[in-house]
């Protein structure tokens, strides 16, 4: 490799100066890679919407259902972190490609599927080709771009895995109730088709990339199934776990105390072997060496705590309004819709910044709006109009838009070229297992907040409070027709059931308060890790992906 080197600098001298850009233009590269990834994040959340339509159409329950949901993620989490291995053997464009071309003839069987089984069995194939996406696009725009730039690109990236949540429930909804819920996957396959073909013509592997595959197939292709499948054993136990922990009361259940013991054995056991890997020269399937580098393992945390953040109170608010509030699938997709427009038009903003501004001020402005605009959704009451609900959605977004694009600059800063892979797969398994805890800490929080709460207003609500026994008479006269005089026994146990109703609501919204304050400091407390950070080469991202 020094010879090599060598040679270059005798014939080249300003090879160095000039590193590897694409023969097309970066923007014409960015679009094209992000059609894809945008569909396949937009897909994560769009089936949410559907699980009823999905088992009445299929004749099952809504709880068997939800491994529609549970089969992607699984399949999803296991290849995120994979990605860049099999990078290492057949090209980043070519697997990119196979990635899109396994999503569109997956999602294209999804929507054929007769019966719920072949239906989760498409879906696993689904992520698995949807898992590979979003990596591969982050890798290959910070290639493309010059590090000064980079900020710019990865504002194109953040619409795609940041907007894609927020606006795929109201679509979601406007699909299964105007068509039919198979065409949430048919939609995929002529965005696959373009997403190919531009891909062929447009996408290019970076010279180190070839030269990393020849290198990988000299001696025939060997894989490493052994850390394949304990990469797969852990976190497809995690996301088992955090997906059906709630409903099946957690470590009363069997089949989740199996996994977590299952999740704990492989992990560990994975991180034994990545490193055996390493001593011995490998390629191994994690690149652990990268949190060796503070600024990506705080920013592996803060990628974390944002995914956190933005799946748990994407599915908090429409969740609120449709249990509480009353209002449609598609209504409070509308809720959503505002934040999504105004991260869109943020996100340029930020990118531009991003290459004049310190990233960790950046950050530390994000937190603060956020942890401000979570303060101010605590506020939230049966009462709140839909004005007020999508200003509180729309001051959140104003904080999460300044984090995704400055974290993943500091990630990148100090990597190795040859690790852009690595770190995008890293970054993004973050961002997803960080939503599916978000999403899991949601359900059950809630669950467990409001029978705390029931409990105690409960206790006001007995036979010898005569406050409360003159409200279940008013009610129940009422429920009687009026007549003043003594009410049917039927009127009373209405009106009883009428005032539980109200005390179960007032309970839930109760809840909602709490996950709200929970975040709230959850937050916060990442504002103290920025101090950690040391302060970045001039441009931010100066020295990465050298």
């Amino acid at each position: 490799m020094s010879a090599t080197a060598t040679l270059d600098t005798n014939t080249a001298p300003n090879a160095a100066a000039q590193p590897w850009r694409p023969k097309i233009n970066p923007w014409i590269v960015a679009m094209t890679v992000t059609l894809a990834t945008f569909m396949e994040v937009l897909d994560t959340s769009i089936a949410n919407v559907a699980l009823p339509h999905i088992a009445g159409g299929l004749g099952a329950s809504q709880d068997e259902a939800t491994w529609v949901l549970t089969a992607y993620l699984v399949a999803n989490a296991i290849i995120l972190p994979a990605g860049a291995y099999m990078t290492t053997f057949i090209g980043r464009k070519k697997f990119y490609m196979i990635c899109v071309a396994l999503f569109g003839i997956s999602s294209a069987l999804c929507g054929l599927a007769p019966s719920l089984p072949l239906l989760v069995f498409f879906r696993i194939l689904q992520g698995v080709g949807g898992g590979g996406l979003a990596p591969s696009e982050q890798a290959i725009l910070a290639d493309t771009f010059p590090p000064e730039k980079r900020g710019q690109a990865f504002a194109m990236y953040g619409l795609a895995v940041v907007v894609a949540p927020a606006i795929g429930p109201t679509l979601g909804g406007w699909i299964t109730d105007n068509y039919d819920w198979r065409w949430i996957f048919f939609l995929n396959v002529p965005i696959c088709l373009l997403s190919l073909f531009l891909t062929s013509r447009i996408v290019e592997d970076p010279p180190y990339v070839e030269k990393q595959v020849k290198e990988a197939q000299k001696g025939g292709i060997r894989l490493d199934f052994l850390g394949f499948a304990l990469l797969g054993l852990t976190f497809g136990s995690l996301e088992f776990v955090l997906d059906k922990g709630q409903e099946d009361d957690w470590f009363s259940s069997r089949a989740i105390t199996f996994f977590t013991v299952a999740m704990v054995v492989a992990f560990f056991s994975m991180i034994w072997w990545e490193i055996k890997q390493l001593r011995e020269g490998h390629r191994p399937i994690v690149n652990l060496t990268l949190f060796k580098r503070r600024n990506f393992a705080i920013s592996f945390i803060l990628m974390f705590v944002l995914g956190f953040s933005l799946y748990g109170t994407t599915i908090l608010i429409p969740q609120y309004v449709q249990t509480l509030l009353g209002y449609t699938a598609e209504l409070a997709g509308k809720v959503l819709s505002p934040a999504g427009f105004m991260m869109m038009a943020m996100m340029p903003v930020v990118g531009f910044l991003s290459s004049k501004v310190d990233p960790r001020k950046l950050i530390a402005f994000g937190f603060s709006m956020l942890t401000i605009s979570l303060v101010y959704m605590a506020n939230i009451n049966l009462d709140a109009s839909y004005g007020t609900l999508v200003v509180m959605r729309i001051f959140q977004a104003s904080g999460l838009a300044f984090l995704f694009i400055p974290i993943n600059t500091i990630a990148y800063i100090g990597v190795k070229q040859n690790e852009n892979n690595d770190v995008s797969g890293l970054t993004n398994l973050a961002r997803n297992v960080g939503g599916s805890c978000g999403t899991a800490f949601m359900a059950t929080m809630l669950t467990r907040r409001t029978a705390a709460h029931e409990n105690s207003m409960i206790r006001n609500l007995t036979p010898g409070d005569l406050t409360f026994m003159d409200r279940v008479h008013s009610f129940a006269s009422t429920f009687a027709g009026g007549n003043g005089g003594s009410s049917s026994q039927g009127a009373l146990h209405t009106a009883q059931a009428y005032i539980y109703n109200m005390m179960h609501r007032q309970a839930q919204s109760l809840a909602y308060i709490d996950i709200i304050r929970y975040l709230t400091v959850f937050c916060a407390c990442m504002l103290p890790l920025l101090f950690l950070l040391p302060k970045p080469p001039k441009g931010a991202s100066a020295s990465a992906g050298h």
